[in-house]
């Protein structure tokens, strides 16, 4: 048994670990000693410790580090566990309780929106979301509440092209800019709504879970029928009540966002949404 001397060292370790991981590719001993304020000596021997265990890689000739073999496994076996399924898992199902829709956990796949779980209220209506089902993140309330906390960087190297910016209907971003004024609105909002964007007479809303970082690592979401109307024809047929194009249902919203702040806590993490 290691003694307890121990500890900070492989806080240390895991520390070094979290940096590679953050980054898209390998960097220098420099760059994670500067990151975690360590001296350059420290450095070099948790990451030689660390290679020798095999979840760090040595790159000599551009002399930087990477995620070592031993780190993926360790990935591929979270998966396999699906520890996210099964904290979510029974937050959807007090959700669809409450509500009465259709409700999602989904997680970003590149630039789109992969579905783990679906929950179904006693009276389910049929929707394209289901489980292993991808559609473009820029559309989905889901792929947006979680695309609102990433880097303008990120986004940008998610959606590089016009062809990037595929639609299902007529509705939803068409370019980069018009993606960056939504995902500011509904960064501000808390939630990301989604009126038809995917399949007429439905919309979304959802909110994002995040991981020890305050990255969004997974988003929640419901689906109700909903026609959009134009605001001038639901405010003459305002007897119906229609919600006009737009609408953003803060009560429903306050629902799913508080099951995804649950979520939160239930893996760890912390708010990335700076409130």
């Amino acid at each position: 048994m290691g003694s307890s001397s121990d500890v900070p060292a492989l806080r240390r370790g895991l520390a070094v670990l979290r940096v590679l991981a953050a980054r898209p590719g390998p960097v220098s001993a420099a760059v994670i000693a500067r990151e975690l304020e360590l001296p350059r000596s420290t450095t070099y021997h948790l990451l030689a410790e660390l290679t020798e265990a095999g979840f760090v890689t040595h790159l000599p000739e551009e002399r930087r580090y990477g995620l070592g073999v031993a780190s993926f496994e360790l990935g591929s076996a979270y998966l396999r566990h699906e520890p996210l399924e099964r904290l979510a898992g029974p937050l959807l199902r007090d959700l669809v309780d409450r509500v009465g829709y259709n409700a999602h956990l989904g997680v970003l796949h590149g630039n789109e929106l992969f579905y783990l779980i679906k929950e179904r209220p006693s009276r389910p209506q049929t929707l394209v979301t289901d489980v292993g089902v991808r559609l473009p993140a820029q559309l989905t309330a889901s792929g947006r509440a979680m695309l609102a906390h990433l880097p303008r960087t990120q986004v940008r190297a998610l959606f590089p092209r016009a062809d990037s910016f595929v639609l299902r209907t007529e509705r939803g971003p068409r370019d980069l800019p018009e993606l960056r004024r939504l995902l500011t609105r509904e960064h501000r909002m808390g939630w990301s709504v989604e009126d038809g964007q995917i399949t007429e007479g439905f919309a979304s809303v959802a909110s994002a879970a995040f991981d020890h970082g305050g990255r969004p690592t997974a988003a929640i979401s419901v689906t109700m029928r909903h026609h959009c109307e134009p605001v001038e024809t639901a405010a003459a047929e305002s007897g119906r009540s229609r919600a006009p194009c737009g609408a953003n249902w803060p009560e429903l919203a306050r629902l799913v966002r508080a099951t995804a702040d649950e979520l939160t806590n239930r893996i760890g993490g912390r708010t990335g949404r700076g409130d």
